[in-house]
């Protein structure tokens, strides 16, 4: 399936998924049991399983529980080697040292001739070692023969003939006086590096520029710390790729942007499938290897849509035939309550992100970017705090993540934020993380950056500094004092 259900039927869920548990982040709080609007420790609500049996409904965690869970079940993978045309962007575990010298034997830094003394020179054939007076054509990079001592650039050489009449290289054109000097448009061997010189040091994210040195020290592949591999299995019978869907069906919005999303997170696109919403073909699609991509075993596999309980949704089912375990199953949270996180018998995490775009962006921000920063050997996503250019009415029992606009330092939600939409997120700065509580006028909330955008800003530290008092000229009419306070602006968004 595709679809988060519009009307969020999730009940408010607990506020511990583990008794004794603390996972709370400093300066992020967290509903306790005793708060209005969350249920008691221990009690749950009854569910509906794909057979239509009443069964007790487990605790949800709350949004920093699920952060914390998610980054706290990976182990960041160990380091390994990784071909060059792969290694873009990967930290560097080991020292890129000089294999031999760099360059490792004299060449021509010009196109021209190679000498030996003072001319005129007699021409003699490439390669050939050159006594004094002699000298050999040769083209940029050429090996410098036995004997040269220096290069004469071709538009400073001209061709003549001596009284004999036999060929003679003389110096002539743009020549300046005295060329060529000794060793002259020569690069000699070892002048860039010598062989065992730290070339690259260990810890650094490797650019196109660190490839190219590597390629150029004679490297095939680096020694790279691990970076997870993700899948992706994209679902849903009613999912079109191209043109405009008709009723009854919906317009794929995860193709184009999950690959891309998953890099921007720290990971490596390793592919991807679509299937049906057949119970077997879910179970093939987390069973298999990607056919294309034989080379890249996943690390994570993350699956679209499948994660609500209908007869439709396989996932938790699939998990469990594999002999899988769930971490998270469900957050408290609004859009992505139904996000699952689960770990297979070899390893692999399968993060199921609900079906509506929204909802599975936000599911992805809060399980699967710490997910991916453990295995990568980063940490835990960074959250801010901004103030509010708004009042956020309470929703007790879970937490709201809203897109939001920055308008002259305060965020504002922005519009169409509905689980299916996109144009509200789109259009975003960040994401506000909305406690049950709510929040009020100009209050400071917790927001985090979107994969794809700037950090967010910092909050000021120590109190601002007065503006100076303007010089009013006696006579004219004072303005009207301004407000004190914020200033609502959400109604400035469009």
């Amino acid at each position: 399936m595709t679809a988060e259900p519009q009307s969020d039927p999730e009940v408010p869920p607990g506020s511990q998924a583990g008794a004794g548990a603390d996972t709370t982040e400093p300066g992020i709080s967290e509903p306790g049991p005793s708060e209005p609007g969350t249920s008691k420790p221990g009690t749950a609500e009854p569910d509906r399983t794909e057979e239509g049996h009443a069964a007790p409904h487990h605790l949800a965690h709350t949004w920093v529980e699920a952060r914390q869970a998610a980054f706290d079940a990976a182990t960041p993978i160990p380091p390994g080697p990784v071909a060059l045309r792969i290694a873009l962007g990967r930290k560097l575990d080991r020292d890129i040292v000089a294999l031999q010298d760099m360059p490792h034997y004299a060449s021509s830094a010009m196109d021209g001739w190679v000498v030996n003394g003072s001319g005129p020179w007699i021409p003699v054939e490439p390669g050939t070692r050159l006594a004094p007076h002699q000298a050999s054509p040769i083209a940029t990079g050429g090996l410098i023969p036995a004997g040269g001592k220096a290069v004469l650039r071709t538009e400073s050489a001209v061709l003549g003939r001596d009284d004999e009449g036999l060929p003679v290289l003389l110096t002539g054109g743009k020549a300046r006086p005295g060329e060529p000097r000794a060793g002259e448009h020569i690069r000699k061997a070892g002048e860039e590096a010598l062989e065992g010189d730290i070339l690259v040091k260990a810890g650094v994210e490797l650019n196109p520029a660190h490839l190219a040195l590597a390629a150029l020290a004679g490297y095939d592949e680096l020694q790279v710390q691990g970076k997870p591999v993700v899948r992706l299995v994209l679902t849903g019978s009613e999912v079109v790729e191209h043109g405009t869907p008709a009723p009854g069906q919906v317009r794929d919005t995860f193709g184009p942007q999950l690959p891309d999303v998953v890099g921007m997170l720290g990971g490596i696109p390793g592919g991807q499938q679509r299937i049906g919403d057949s119970y077997a073909e879910w179970l093939a699609a987390l069973e298999d290897v990607l056919p294309d991509a034989p080379d890249l075993p996943a690390d994570v596999v993350i699956t679209t849509g499948g994660t609500g309980r209908s007869g439709t949704d396989h996932l938790r089912r699939a998990v469990a035939d594999l002999g899988g375990r769930l971490i998270i199953d469900g957050v408290a949270m609004r859009p992505g309550h139904p996000v699952v996180l689960a770990e297979l018998p070899d390893g692999r995490f399968v993060l199921g992100l609900p079906g509506n775009p929204l909802a599975a962006m936000m599911a992805l921000s809060t399980v699967g970017a710490p997910l991916l920063a453990a295995l990568g050997h980063r940490g835990i996503p960074a959250v801010e705090e901004v103030p509010c250019g708004t009042m956020i009415e309470p929703d007790p029992g879970r937490t709201r993540l809203m897109p939001f606009r920055l308008l002259y330092g305060m965020a504002s939600p922005a519009q169409h934020t509905g689980p299916g939409m996109m144009r509200g997120l789109a259009a975003a700065d960040g994401v506000l993380v909305v406690p049950p509580h709510g929040v009020q006028l100009g209050e400071p909330v917790h927001a985090f950056a979107l994969p794809w955008g700037p950090p967010i800003p910092r909050a000021q530290e120590g109190p601002a500094k007065p503006k100076p008092r303007s010089n009013v000229r006696g006579g004219q009419p004072k303005g009207k004092p301004a407000a004190s306070g914020p200033v609502d602006w959400s109604a400035l968004l469009g």
